[in-house]
């Protein structure tokens, strides 16, 4: 015969609690109001240590200590024992608190409570003290749901309930009712775990033995359970309701036992069985009995694994990991929380949690280090995909960078940290190091290879890449005798570079001022925008020349408008040639006083009468603007001279001699060039280079 035995077995938590307690009290003035557990075994041994049981409050004198079982108990239970001065030792299981809360908020919020679960139950009847006894208590799938049509419901559920039959009912629930039903899964986590363990059996056994109190409910779940899916269930109070005829001939046992039922109890079963033949190969009962003692589910060091939340204590959770019956503390450092207090999670008791067992000689679980985990997990799992990451550089070798990332090693080979031979590594050390993965290694050790290098190569590519975009948008959307805005980024003796549209392009000098200028600052200043002309547009040489004189008025486009014929002009002596002086009159305007013009003497040089630099008042005798000439006269401002009177020629005076004419003067072919095409005279090359001389 092979037997099986439900990892889940023995005494729950709760139980558990209220059993110990019951033993280790003084006895004296105790009492336990309702039977601690139904186990007539249990109960009787605590008899035996002078522990009375009452089923009536109105029994327990004033002054004396009473335990609550863990079916807990009604408000007003607690309500009377404090006007009696009784001390309550409060032995209520955590899950089926977590019910009792739940159903004074909801009712608090003015919603209908709705029970499933026995109604005799002492469970149940405590829980419905919570909402003033007003709930609605179902147990069964035919019951009449039409009362709940029109009302908002909450509903809770026995914490040893069929989780199955449950299901059921909640659907006709959902169904039946017009509005809102808020539905709270309470069923405690053990006992949904036995009821599946005991279904996973009960498939593949020809028989099943479920052993418990004939009154424990969850027990009775149990056997209804096995009863769904295998046609020999045998029903145990203890050993010695047990005949071990009625299973010889089964080749496959398997064995449930309740929340109420001690290990001791299912041992003296499975030793009553010891002298069963068994076949060759199989299972002996010895080594059942010996496995109850010594079973335990396998955890590896770093496993991740769900737990169910049993109680919350001053030092941390008490949970239950799958397959043990023992509970674990999850100290209070290792929960993922900003600051633990065990009020706050009184609520969560039965709540579901992720662990990671970090040690296992005792076994240590940490909820925050999962988190942690699973923060790698992801981070890693960008990292292969190509992301970038950060680290600060921590030490170096002949061969490259060290660092670490989290629970991984980070190496960066000398020849991945930047184009070009590094010939110092220590110089990166305690520096920020930009990288991206070239291997992640997570075999015997955890480590990363990385590279800086391709980053750098990348960005550097990326910018060419986008450098060469915007110089091809830039020239195509730029042409001659646009008109641009540009600020000017810095200036040089030739001129200043203008950045229009993140394009560095050259103003020269000359083209920043019609009447000329010495230093660029003098008409432009540095970080200040200002339109100009394109001048010239090179896309091959990547070149672009503006102006910004070209958008500026010449000073000769004004003079028609300030200076007319006859105009008494104030100028300074500028330039002096054989045939005359030139006058500015005002920048980029000069006008010419020809010899014949400056004084009513005969000047052999105008330097006899002119000196570069001297002020001098004239008149203007013609003004051209188009042509850009204006003839000026200085003498045209002086007193005629008076001119002696002419003799005349008297008879016999000889004949004068015929003057000889004057030979042409040097300047004669000067003259000519500024009477044809010269502004104030000459040029505007020769102007303007005169100027620089003088």
């Amino acid at each position: 015969m092979q037997v099986f035995i439900a990892a889940s077995g023995g005494f729950c938590r709760g139980v558990r609690k209220a059993v110990d307690t019951a033993m280790s009290v003084p006895p004296e003035n105790t009492f336990i109001y309702g039977e601690i557990i139904h186990n007539p075994d249990v109960v009787a041994r605590i008899e035996r240590r002078g522990i009375r049981t009452t089923e009536e409050l109105e029994e327990l004198p004033a002054g004396c200590s009473v335990i609550i079982r863990s079916h807990g108990v009604g408000k007003e239970v607690y309500r009377y024992c404090e006007e009696k001065g009784i001390n309550v030792i409060d032995c209520t299981c955590g899950f089926v608190r977590r019910t009792q809360k739940i159903v004074e908020r909801e009712y608090a919020a003015g919603r209908t409570v709705v029970i499933i679960g026995g109604k005799s139950h002492p469970e149940v009847i405590g829980i419905n003290g919570w909402c003033g006894n007003t709930a609605y208590v179902f147990s069964d799938e035919g019951e009449d749901f039409s009362v709940l049509a029109d009302k908002e419901v909450s509903v809770v559920v026995q914490t040893t309930f069929s989780a199955k039959k449950f299901d059921k009912i909640i659907k006709i629930i959902e169904k039946v009712c017009k509005k809102k039903v808020a539905v709270f899964k309470t069923i405690c986590y053990t006992t949904i775990e036995r009821q599946a363990e005991a279904e996973k059996l009960a498939r593949q056994c020809d028989a099943m033995l479920v052993i418990g109190g004939l009154n424990s409910s969850n027990t009775n779940k149990l056997c209804d359970v096995c009863k769904e899916h295998c046609t020999h269930v045998f029903r145990l109070e203890n050993a010695d309701s047990f005949d071990k005829e009625i299973i010889k001939n089964f080749k496959r046992l398997g064995i449930v036992t309740g929340a109420s039922t001690p290990d001791e109890q299912t041992r003296e079963v499975l030793t009553k069985m010891v002298d069963i033949e068994t076949e060759e190969n199989v299972t002996t009962m010895e080594d059942v009995v010996a496995g109850m003692d010594n079973a335990q589910t396998k955890f590896k060091k770093g496993d991740i694994v769900k737990a169910i939340i049993s109680d919350a204590t001053d030092d941390g959770l008490q949970v239950l990991l799958p397959g043990t019956k023992k509970e674990i503390l999850l100290d209070k450092s290792e929960v993922d929380c900003e600051e633990y207090s065990k009020e706050a999670y009184a609520a969560k008791v039965g709540d579901e949690i992720e662990l990671m067992i970090i040690d296992l000689k005792p076994v240590r679980l940490s909820q925050k280090m999962i988190k942690q985990a699973k923060e790698e997990e992801a981070m890693i799992a960008s990292i292969e995909a190509g992301e970038e990451f950060s680290v600060v550089c921590t030490g170096s070798n002949k061969g490259g960078l060290t660092s670490s990332l989290g629970t991984y090693s980070v190496f960066v080979p000398a020849r991945e940290i930047r184009s070009g031979y590094v010939n110092d590594l220590t110089k990166y050390v305690g520096k920020k190091l930009r990288l991206k993965a070239i291997e992640i290694k997570n075999e015997r050790r955890k480590e990363i290879i990385a590279s800086q290098r391709v980053i750098i190569e990348a960005e550097k590519q990326a910018r060419e890449a986008e450098k060469q975009a915007r110089e091809a948008e830039f020239f195509a959307n730029i042409h001659v005798d646009d008109v641009v805005e540009g600020k000017v980024e810095r200036v040089t003796d030739f001129g200043a570079f203008v950045s229009v549209n993140g394009f560095d392009c050259l103003a020269h000098i000359s083209d920043l001022s019609w009447t000329g200028v010495k230093k660029v600052t003098d008409v432009l200043e540095i970080g200040q925008t200002y339109q100009f002309k394109v001048l010239k547009v090179d896309e091959e040489k990547k070149k672009v020349s503006i102006g910004y004189k070209q958008l500026q008025p010449q000073p000769w486009d004004l003079v028609a408008g300030k200076y007319a014929e006859g105009d008494v002009i104030e100028g300074k002596v500028v330039r002096i040639t054989p045939f005359g002086a030139f006058v500015e009159v005002e920048k980029g305007v000069d006008g010419l006083v020809h010899v014949s013009q400056i004084s009513y003497e005969w000047l052999e040089n105008p330097t006899s009468a002119l000196s570069i630099g001297q002020e001098v008042q004239a008149k203007i005798l013609a003004l051209d603007p188009a042509a850009k000439k204006m003839s000026l006269s200085i003498k045209a401002l002086q007193p005629r001279p008076e001119q002696p009177a002419r003799r005349e020629r008297e008879e016999g005076d000889a004949p004068r001699s015929k003057r000889s004419r004057r030979e042409p003067r040097e300047y004669s072919d000067e003259m000519t060039s500024w009477r044809e095409d010269s502004v104030g005279g000459a040029s505007i090359g020769d102007l303007l280079g005169q100027h620089d001389e003088n």
